[in-house]
């Protein structure tokens, strides 16, 4: 067949990429058709800028056409298309999409489409290798994303963990270097540029900096602070000093105003050589209950000294010209609203609200009445896990600023490791976008890791779909996913996940909630049953000319990596941490032994990370 995609002259290069996708899957698709088919593809910009994405497709046996307001929404657009024609992209993993044969009357399309929020995204978390990088960014805007945040100012650290084969003794390190990493960073954001999806870049680093260190990571920095920017640093417990040897964990004394005239003056020179970032984001410490104690600081609030920053940062990019946009964190002490600083300039600025100690054993629900905010007290602040609690540390920012924000959230960044079937965690993200409209947020970005597969990738598809459509109903999202991923046996695959799931707890691999307790112990007794029983079903599937699609091979294999972690969490949870111990060990020998096999689907390194630092065995002990 004669597939014409038709770009108006001078397409932009995401229209251009789109032309191809298209060209390149409908040709698959009609392989087995005769005669020609035109399409013409066009951007058509909303006349209010700021607009989420928005998209039309009009499309029949011989014509058609695709229009956006803008390359990344024609792009959208066209994924969204071959999704209705039949094509399902199931995972940042080669060979993972369903791309069916069809005829050409089943080219019957019309219909346009607004994107329910406009920030719908993906931060960089874990351990990264170049491929499974640049599989995620291909895999965005198929799902319905638009965004990708790399953090730091380099990526370093998250191609280092998987390059230097972190917490796998089983592997030796790769040559691997800061070339490398800026390298592929750059690689990455021409990934990003190409397709039109928007770049978030940094937030951590900042503090290290001012202070003279390197701050690409959490790693700790053997070397003391210079005479010069020692007065910069937090006075904590009578020191100044980087916080337990860690730059970007250490925060800086702003009563001076030298630490933040520093501060300001690296944000504007980074901002005016990287005119590429969409949303710069300026993040404090990544700890908390380490801020100055000196007795200037103690005059005011850590929020009221953060909002004055970012007022002297607006002023210099103002003075520059640049308008690029600034996000600002609301995470750790910065929860608590300023008592009387305001953003001077509220357009530059977007509010990201970071709950990070929440639970997520249920989703987000607005209360008409909030609790009161705790009364904020310097160094002794406990993190509010009660959804109520944080939501209203939230409704006491907005009470200040009525712009533009989303919220920044980890349901795939710790707790999904205690959720063994992905299914109720799916759910939870589902409630939670469908209550962001409520929330006054207009979007998601989700900080997580990339290898975030075992089971599947049926939450991030979620994320992504709902919020796109937030009408998308999750039930037949899973019909959707599961059928396409499993083939006619998906129920039963369905149905084994859902009883996983009900038998899980997000919260108890977090380290949130008694070590020993009763419950835990029955719940993990019931999933290694379950996870028994299914044995007959993959064997039927295994027996029968070898696995399907990859799906069932990784179901297979996720079903020996749940017996073996729940061996440690129900030792761990009866109480007995010394044969917990000889679990957790048999637990990190299997998935370290396994995972040149299953690499793009699990993070051996953040999930021992995990159940080392949060779980509740000290990792002096392995």
């Amino acid at each position: 067949m004669n597939i014409k995609i038709i770009c108006p002259p001078g397409a932009d290069g995401p229209a251009a990429f789109a032309a191809r996708q298209l060209s390149a899957y409908l040709g698959r698709m009609l392989a087995g058709e005769e005669g020609e088919l035109a399409i013409g593809l066009e951007v058509r910009p909303d006349e209010r800028p700021g607009l989420p994405d928005w998209f039309s497709v009009e499309l029949d046996k011989e014509k058609g056409s695709i229009m956006g307001n803008s390359g990344r929404a024609v792009l959208l657009g066209v994924y969204d298309c071959l999704r209705r024609l039949g094509c399902r992209f199931l995972a940042p993993v080669k060979g993972c999409e369903v791309v069916p044969a069809i005829v050409r009357r089943e080219l019957a399309l019309s219909y346009e489409h607004r994107a329910s929020f406009f920030h719908r995204g993906v931060c960089i978390e874990g351990a990264d290798s170049r491929e499974n990088v640049l599989d995620f960014i291909d895999w965005l805007p198929k799902v319905g994303y638009n965004s990708f945040f790399l953090q730091f100012k380099s990526p370093y650290i998250f191609y280092a963990r998987w390059y230097e084969h972190r917490n796998n003794p089983s592997r030796e390190a790769e040559p691997f270097g800061q070339a490398d990493a800026l390298a592929w960073m750059e690689e990455a954001e021409t990934a990003l540029k190409r397709r039109g999806l928007l770049l978030h870049k940094v937030g951590h680093g900042w503090t290290g900096e001012v202070l003279g260190c390197e701050a690409q990571s959490w790693d700790v920095n053997p070397e003391t602070l210079s005479a010069e920017k020692r007065p910069l640093a937090a006075l904590v417990d009578g020191v100044r000093g980087l916080y337990k040897g860690v730059p970007v964990n250490t925060n800086l004394c702003f009563h001076t105003g030298d630490a933040a005239e520093a501060f300001a003056a690296l944000v504007s020179d980074y901002a005016k050589e990287s005119p590429g970032v969409d949303y710069l984001h300026i993040w404090l410490a990544d700890a908390y209950n380490n801020v100055c104690e000196c007795e200037g600081c103690r005059r005011t609030t850590p929020s009221d000294q953060y909002v004055e920053l970012l007022n002297e940062i607006d002023r210099r990019l103002t003075a520059a010209g640049l308008d690029t946009k600034i996000v600002f964190l609301l995470y750790q002490e910065l929860l608590w609203p300023p008592v009387k600083a305001r953003l001077a300039n509220p357009d530059r600025f977007v509010l990201m609200f970071a709950p990070i100690s929440r639970t997520f054993e249920r989703s987000y629900q607005v209360e008409k009445t909030l609790p009161g905010i705790p009364a904020y007290e310097r160094n002794h602040i406990t993190l509010p896990t009660d959804l109520a609690e944080n939501l209203a540390f939230l409704r006491g920012w907005q009470e200040q600023f009525q712009g533009d924000g989303f919220v920044f959230d980890y349901p795939l960044g710790r707790a999904h490791y205690g959720d063994f079937g992905y299914v109720k965690l799916s759910r939870v993200i589902s409630g939670d976008v469908k209550q962001l409209r409520r929330l006054g947020l207009n979007g998601y970005i989700s900080c997580q890791e990339l290898r975030a597969g075992l089971p599947n990738f049926f939450p991030n598809y979620v994320l992504g779909r709902t919020l796109m459509d937030e009408s998308a109903d999750v039930n037949a999202l899973m019909s959707e996913y599961f059928s396409a991923a499993y083939g006619e046996d998906w129920p039963l695959v369905a149905d084994y996940l859902f009883q996983l799931s009900s038998q899980s707890s997000t919260d108890y691999i977090n380290g949130k909630g008694a070590r020993v307790d009763a419950a835990i112990a029955a719940q993990m007794e019931n999933v290694r049953e379950l996870c028994l029983d299914f044995a007959s079903i993959l064997d039927v599937h295994r027996s029968s000319g070898g696995w399907a699609t990859p799906f069932w091979e990784v179901l297979d294999y996720h079903r020996t990596y749940t017996l073996k972690l729940t061996r440690f969490l129900l030792k761990l949870s009866r109480g007995k941490p010394d044969k917990a111990e000889g679990s957790r060990r048999a637990f990190r020998d299997l998935i370290c032994e396994k995972e040149p096999e299953f690499q793009p689907w699990l993070d051996v390194y953040r999930v021992l990370e995990i159940t080392e630092n949060y779980t509740g065995v000290c990792p002096e002990q392995s």
